[in-house]
């Protein structure tokens, strides 16, 4: 007597996320240009992390040559920001 399948058939495909690249241009352009404008930290030292975090991470969705440029954008703001503070 066989069992019968308890899951059925193969489970159904799931959709990837996958985040528009204009998108994320935009928010970086938001996030850098907040940073570029700014003479000390604009923002509170939680939001600073978060943005060291997430910043490399959002550029994952670019091209190899333009995530460079933006993490390398980025890292230099970061710090001159941290050396006026």
């Amino acid at each position: 007597m066989d069992q019968p399948d308890l899951f059925g058939a193969q489970a159904p495909e799931r959709a990837t996320y996958r985040p528009d690249p204009d998108k994320v241009r935009a928010r970086l352009e938001r996030i850098l240009g907040q940073a570029r404008a700014a003479d000390a930290l604009p923002w509170e030292r939680s939001q600073a992390s978060l943005y060291k975090t997430i910043v490399p991470d959002m550029t994952r969705w670019l091209p190899d040559d333009e995530a460079a440029a933006w993490r390398g954008e980025f890292e230099a703001q970061m710090a001159r920001l941290e050396a006026a503070a």
